[in-house]
């Protein structure tokens, strides 16, 4: 491909200023920029990222079409919201228009056992008109193929269980309200953790409707199985509220949470598998006291066993790297909702981006 990859960021929040400066540095062009927030709407997304005006103004989301098609980018990415019914309309106009796109969407990493009709209208659509839609970020290595590599290196395993912590007050308001962030003890109980205990049947209904709100281990543990060849015969999600010794403030919320109630929570998914095998995953979303920190740690058990431990990984920057790493994957491969668990192992991107692109270049 001899022309820069051409981008389109969809959502310029905190994570979009590191995103779009690593395809810039990778040799990508960002041709089109949007958002939905009045405060950014107008700014020159190389202000945005502190650098000189690159001449490209953030647009309001309502003309995302027309700006995909005056545009015609190679990939949109989109960083906005954290369930696949959040970024439905931007997913189903990216396939509509034939526009490859990736996705921070934690369901979308593996939405097929989460929403299921959904995932099957975009995939559809997808097809159709000739582009890949995916969903990737720090899960696709940290929560995907560093575990299936140990898995590979293992004799026999009985059991694979993973936790990892992260501070939501570095993803913006909408990440921390869904993790019950500064919510009482009662209105965790009441809003988030009450769906845990609808019985497998009502949860079903829920997942088969389109209405079921996944942990974000709940995919993890669907691409998981996926990768490994496992296949699933009951999963099931518990939401535990996390507190802080005294009160905290809490930037993103614009509040201080008071002692006792909700700093974020633990989503604990436990998978069981025809094979045997059990997925036991954990993730830790709240607002940080002084003293905590992002880990991640997985335990592969069985013969032999391994425990991998990350102390205080850049959770951030790693997210937005492995997006703009994966876009030449994603350009390159099938068209249709393809998880990465379908895609080959990530790597670094040594040359620029366009030199690793062979497929879909109609533009």
């Amino acid at each position: 491909m001899e022309r820069k990859v051409k981008v389109v960021q969809y959502g310029v929040g905190k994570m979009a200023t590191y995103t779009m400066r690593y395809v810039l540095e990778h040799g990508g062009e960002i041709v089109g920029a949007l958002d939905i927030n009045p405060n950014v709407i107008g700014k020159d997304i190389g202000e945005m990222m502190e650098q000189e005006k690159l001449g490209i103004n953030v647009s309001d989301v309502k003309e995302a079409e027309t700006i995909l098609k005056e545009t015609k980018p190679d990939i949109c990415i989109i960083e906005t919201m954290s369930l696949l019914n959040d970024v439905k309309e931007a997913l189903l106009l990216c396939a509509k228009l034939g526009v490859n796109a990736i996705t921070t969407c934690e369901e979308a990493f593996y939405p097929f056992n989460s929403n299921p009709s959904l995932s099957r209208e975009i995939d559809e659509l997808a097809k159709e008109n000739n582009c890949t839609i995916t969903g990737s970020g720090y899960q696709d290595v940290f929560w995907g193929s560093l575990i299936s590599q140990l898995a590979g290196s293992t004799n026999k395993i009985t059991k694979i269980k993973g936790s990892s912590s992260y501070n939501v007050e570095d993803y913006g308001i909408a990440l921390a309200e869904a993790h019950g962030a500064g919510l009482s003890l009662e209105e965790f109980d009441e809003k988030i953790a009450s769906t845990d205990r609808m019985s497998k049947e009502e949860r079903e209904e829920q997942i088969n409707s389109g209405n079921y709100a996944p942990s974000y281990m709940w995919n993890v543990n669907g691409w998981l199985a996926k990768k490994l060849g496992l296949h699933i015969t009951n999963q099931t999600q518990k939401c535990i509220p996390h507190t802080y010794k005294e009160d905290i403030a809490s930037s993103t919320l614009d509040m201080t949470i008071p002692k006792g109630n909700a700093t974020g929570m633990s989503a604990v998914v436990i998978t069981e598998t025809e094979e045997g095998i059990i997925i036991e995953t954990e993730c830790i979303g709240k607002v940080y006291g002084p003293d905590e920190f992002d880990k991640n740690e997985w335990s592969i058990i069985g013969e032999p066993e391994t425990t991998m431990i990350i102390n205080k990984p850049q959770t951030v920057e790693l997210t937005c790297a492995t997006i703009v790493n994966r876009i030449p994957d994603v350009i390159n491969s099938e068209s249709g909702f393809i998880p990465t668990c379908d895609m080959k192992e990530l790597t670094y991107k040594t040359k620029n981006l366009n030199e690793y692109i062979t497929t879909k270049l109609d533009f």
